[in-house]
């Protein structure tokens, strides 16, 4: 069940805006990728779970022909008229998001008026958790919520899709996004990234899903995305001069890789294996899911840790000791960095039984190596986007 209370965001709201008015309010979850890092915006194949940590927009019509947005966990407030927003520019804050999916909107004709928004997320920023798709998607169905317009689900995914990449500037894949939209309870997503299809696939109820929040973030994480975006097109432009039929390295099996690899740069060639090999991890993980083969699943989660830490070269020292003391623990089945790289959080396969111990004894290691107490966050999935009221 989403985690704010309906009636909390609405007196909420009232208080800022001092308003009577009775705001309807939506939300969008957050997500972990339990396998499947950086494929995304390879074509590949990615596995999130949508969680119940989400932001959370109320929204009423406002009479100044603005969009009057509040984001609380900022404790800063924004204001736009309705007929600039086709002229806005970045901001590089919070803002852009909002502005974006504002833009994506008006370039499809659908009409926005003035609003009153109320922003509120519980999915903590800079964890790899996604809380800037989880604002994308709740900004975007609030707002079509107030005009009473509709759009398929896909079409919400894609259009805070490019809100992140046209207007914020990040290029990334569609996976946030999607799952942010179509998450399920008690189901894993196996999205295919290229066809934009995708499949639910139940998990063992005999495991726990932990994420572990490292409490760092390296500034580095930005930049280093774009270049691994650009050191993976390089990996497929070699190939292409084997291969003119290979668009991207979901093209690429293992097989094909072992065979052509030499013939790529050296370090195009690591994040290449990367990609390639982790794509085969994700199908490799959903069959172990299916079939409940939790020691599989851990060793998949592992190797995906492994290959991140050394060909895509995305890990850090804090993210690997969680990495290495959590699979040493009893009761752990497996651990690997989950999202960008560069900090944020891992991601953990645990007996529940065991999930008191491994909380008390990682977050002892980790505060006596770092001085740092790691944040713990249950991680069971839950349900996408939409109108809170509508779903509690």
């Amino acid at each position: 069940m989403p985690l704010v209370q309906n009636e909390t965001i609405v007196n909420t709201f009232r208080d800022f805006f001092r308003s009577d008015a009775e705001p309807d309010v939506y939300r969008a979850p957050g997500r972990v990728n339990l396998i499947g890092e950086h494929t995304d915006y390879n074509l590949g194949y990615v596995f999130p779970i949508a969680l119940e940590m989400s932001c959370y927009v109320a929204i009423a019509p406002s009479a100044d022909g603005a969009l009057n947005a509040y984001s609380k966990d900022f404790a800063d407030k924004f204001s736009i008229r309705v007929k600039e927003i086709f002229d806005a520019r970045p901001r590089g804050d919070w803002t852009d998001y909002v502005v974006g999916v504002a833009l994506e909107l008006v370039k499809q004709n659908i009409p926005i008026e003035g609003a009153n928004m109320l922003i509120h997320s519980d999915v903590p920023i800079g964890s790899g958790l996604s809380s800037s798709a989880a604002l994308e998607v709740s900004t975007a169905v609030a707002l079509l919520g107030l005009q009473n317009s509709n759009l398929k689900p896909l079409e919400i995914a894609l259009l805070a899709q490019r809100a992140e990449t046209q207007f914020a500037g990040i290029p990334c894949g569609i996976m946030d996004q999607y799952a942010a939209v179509f998450g399920k309870e008690g189901s894993a997503i196996q999205i295919d990234c290229r066809s934009l299809d995708h499949e639910y696939v139940p998990l063992p109820r005999d495991v726990s899903i932990v994420a572990v929040n490292s409490m760092v973030k390296h500034e580095l994480g930005t930049s280093a995305y774009r270049q691994r975006v650009e050191e993976c097109q390089a990996a497929v432009g070699a190939i292409q001069t084997i291969d003119s039929s290979v668009q991207s390295l979901r093209d690429v099996s293992p097989e094909f890789f072992v065979e052509v690899q030499e013939r790529v740069p050296p370090v195009p060639r690591q994040r290449a294996r990367h990609i390639v090999y982790e794509n085969r991890r994700v199908i490799d993980f959903a069959a172990a899911a299916r079939a409940g083969n939790l020691p599989e699943m851990g060793k998949l989660f592992v190797a995906s840790h492994r290959s991140m830490q050394y060909d895509y070269e995305i890990s850090c020292e804090q993210i690997d000791f969680l990495v290495d003391t959590a699979i040493k623990l009893p009761g752990v089945y497996g651990a690997r960095m989950t999202g960008g790289g560069f900090g944020g959080c891992t991601v953990n396969l645990v007996s529940p039984s065991s999930i008191a111990e491994f909380e008390s004894s990682l977050g002892s290691a980790y505060q006596q190596q770092y001085g740092l107490l790691p944040t713990f966050y249950d991680c069971q999935p839950a349900m996408g986007a939409g109108r809170l009221a509508e779903q509690l």
